[in-house]
């Protein structure tokens, strides 16, 4: 199968299990000592994590996303859904499509350019079906780099395309979710330059431009704090037209702790106070122990 999700390769590289994690020196013990039980959720956010910021395999990140409490581990293709059945884990966002040697759907050449669409139609209308027969229902897609294409051209563009998937993604209950990301952090995997939804206003003009209720924005809040600021009014603001968050700490997307400027307890809040009952995907890259991260991370969003 094609990699799901071609920005994070260099990363997920290094997730074959203890060849992978002997990188470290440190292989993954349980979530919690003997004797210790997972401290009780509030139950008002939903948890998922992102494989790609971890290390360790797949089946040891699901073990300790069990223990945590979490629901879901996310941003996978279709062969990790045994893993995740194993376990009992949804997969609330499900990784999306790279298709032939111009890695058609990837974070660079994706929707924004109508010489991709036939392919891109072709590929997802795969993924829907997949994601759908393993019971998800959030695939992610990606507008491509602007490469001069001017605001008014590449929402068009976009627009055009989506609209030609949207009529199976209805029939098979699946949404397509079009990730807003930072173009300004000139560091890989931090962030994305050139890339053309780089402001929430532009995806949310392609949800709107597209019109099906299966076409909806995923809200990374680490990247739009970092382009445009006011979190908490834009997530009032485009609530009905979101359906996925991310977190991460800002500077350097690494861990939700008193290092980094966003004030996650107030921004989880909001989000609750809008109604939502999606997911929360924690897509923050550990610098230290990873399940301690991971649980620091979930107790400061647990509102």
């Amino acid at each position: 199968m094609h990699d799901p999700i071609p920005r994070r390769s260099a990363l997920a590289k290094m997730t074959a299990g203890v060849s992978a994690l002997a990188l470290t020196g440190v292989l993954p013990g349980p979530a919690f000592a003997a004797g210790q039980t997972a401290p009780k959720l509030k139950g008002n956010i939903h948890h998922s994590v992102c494989k790609w910021c971890y290390k360790m395999s797949l089946d040891d990140l699901c073990r300790a996303a069990k223990e945590l409490g979490l629901g879901s581990v996310e941003l996978l293709g279709n062969d990790a859904v045994p893993i995740l059945k194993k376990y009992d884990l949804h997969c609330a966002m499900c990784g999306g499509v790279s298709v032939g040697p111009e890695k058609i759907g990837t974070l660079e050449n994706a929707w924004n350019r109508p010489e991709n669409h036939d392919a891109l139609v072709e590929a997802y209308t795969k993924r829907i079906d997949e994601v759908a027969a393993a019971g998800f229902e959030n695939v992610i897609c990606f507008s491509g780099n602007r490469k001069g294409l001017s605001d008014e051209q590449g929402i068009a563009n976009m627009v055009n395309g989506l609209r030609r998937i949207m009529s199976h993604a209805e029939g098979k209950k699946v949404t397509v979710c079009l990730e807003m990301l930072n173009s300004r952090v000139p560091v890989h995997m931090k962030g994305h330059q050139d890339y053309f939804c780089d402001r929430i206003e532009i995806a949310a003009e392609v949800c709107r431009g597209v019109a099906s209720e299966r076409m909806k924005i995923l809200f990374d809040i680490y990247h739009v704090q970092i382009m445009e600021g006011d979190v908490i009014t834009r997530i009032k603001q485009f609530a009905p037209l979101i359906a996925h968050y991310h977190t991460a700490g800002n500077p350097g997307r690494n861990e939700i702790d008193d290092t980094q400027e966003i004030h996650y307890p107030g921004i989880m809040r909001a989000i609750v106070g809008t109604g939502y009952k999606g997911h929360v995907g924690h897509e923050f890259i550990p610098t230290r122990d990873e399940i301690s991260a991971l649980r620091e991370g979930v107790a400061a969003c647990d509102v």
